[in-house]
């Protein structure tokens, strides 16, 4: 029987709600619980998970290899996946949820929509572990370690998720629910789920790391090639989050940077912001904790000025970002990419239909930069001293002649 459409998208909307994403919403006046408490027809709830097929407790699944790939969902026909739950042993510090990858392949395409270490996807970064909450995704309790997902993830033709373990220790553990509703059909017009993972080792320059212009001359941005880009795809669809992961190496502040966007084809932006703190919705370059359906800042630096790592996120629920043929955003590394910062993103979005992603950090070169300590602070002094005459009473704020 021919599934109701009317019922339809009254039961996305329920999914969008989920992730609190209407871009046209049923009823305004009404509001979201009212359609929530409509009934619906012609959707089934259905589960895939690591329960112990023998009725046991052992729900999970055996472990993993270094360097084996599991499919843990292969859905036929047609549904939504409205909602992923993970959990692995050992945790972060003894396993690496950066080395982790977590693909998703819609449609029965070869190629996967969504790629990313695991830890990064769900808001974890680097090989950490901190509680983290949003709206669409979120980590925690017991010190993130519990990874979920809300984002409406659309297939016609099947669904794969596939997790490679790219560590060198076996995942002694792997738990999980993948929970989607099967349908005869989708509504029209459903865009197909994408994520991708980027890295950087971003370089100072020419000139040096000249921020807030200490140490040469604050230039305009003429080379926006140089930015860092976080989304560069092709096709019609809408853009609507991001996590991003930044380490300093420098106490200096890093967020200075601009977000520009080119959208269908432009070679000069649309879109640009006026520093990397405001286009995360936030002032004043902080580093404390905060959290908020939409965006926040689940892990701050605690080391001198804002030396150190930084997760930052938000989330495009009522202000999505449009494009009809092709998108390119991108921020930069410090006013006029000024700065050396070991940078990573994911970036999340919906696309008319599943595309490639462009290629993925490998190993070696997403591998997290270690920390800079009192010891290399100590260095740079010693080398500052002799730089400067080496006079056994230099404090070390002196300027240079």
């Amino acid at each position: 029987m021919k599934i109701e459409f009317k019922y339809l998208k009254f039961s996305f909307f329920v999914l969008s709600l989920l992730i609190s994403f209407s871009v046209y919403p049923q009823n305004e006046s009404l509001g979201e619980m009212f359609e929530l408490a409509k009934m619906k027809s012609g959707l089934k709830n259905k589960r895939i998970s690591s329960t112990d097929p023998t009725v046991g407790n052992r729900d999970h699944l055996e472990p993993f290899s270094p360097g084996e790939k599991r499919t843990i969902a292969n859905i036929n026909g047609t549904g939504v996946i409205n909602h992923i739950w993970i959990t692995i042993a050992p945790p972060p510090g003894e396993l690496s949820r950066n080395d982790i990858i977590i693909r998703m392949y819609w449609d029965g395409n070869e190629y996967p929509s969504v790629e990313s270490p695991i830890g990064p996807f769900f808001g974890q970064g680097w090989n950490e572990r901190y509680n983290y909450a949003s709206l669409t995704l979120s980590a925690g309790p017991e010190e993130g370690t519990g990874l979920s997902s809300y984002f409406a993830m659309p297939f016609e033709k099947g669904a794969r998720i596939e997790i490679e373990n790219q560590t060198d220790k076996t995942i002694n553990a792997f738990y999980f629910y993948v929970d989607y509703l099967e349908m005869a059909e989708l509504p029209e017009e459903m865009g197909r789920f994408h994520a991708w993972y980027n890295h950087t080792l971003s370089e100072a320059l020419p000139e040096g790391e000249t921020e807030w212009a200490l140490t040469g001359e604050w230039k305009p941005n003429t080379q926006t090639d140089r930015n860092y880009t976080f989304i560069n795809t092709k096709g019609k669809g809408h853009f609507v989050g991001i996590n991003y992961y930044v380490h300093s190496p420098t106490p200096m502040w890093y967020g200075e940077g601009d977000d520009m966007w080119f959208i269908d084809g432009e070679t000069t932006p649309s879109l640009i912001g006026t520093g990397t703190e405001d286009f995360f919705n936030t002032s004043w370059c902080p580093k404390e904790p905060f959290s908020h359906p939409h965006f926040g800042y689940p892990r701050v630096n605690s080391d001198i000025g804002w030396l150190g790592r930084t997760h930052v996120y938000r989330f495009f629920i009522n202000d999505p970002i449009f494009f009809e043929t092709e998108v390119k955003g991108t921020i930069e590394t410090g006013h006029n990419n000024n700065l050396t910062l070991d940078l990573s993103t994911v970036a999340y979005w919906y696309q008319d239909s599943a595309v490639m992603l462009p290629n993925a950090p490998t190993k070696e070169q997403r591998q997290p930069k270690p920390f800079i300590n009192h010891m290399d602070m100590h260095r740079w002094r010693d080398a500052w001293r002799k730089a400067n005459g080496n006079d056994p009473q230099l404090w070390g704020n002196e300027l240079k002649n």
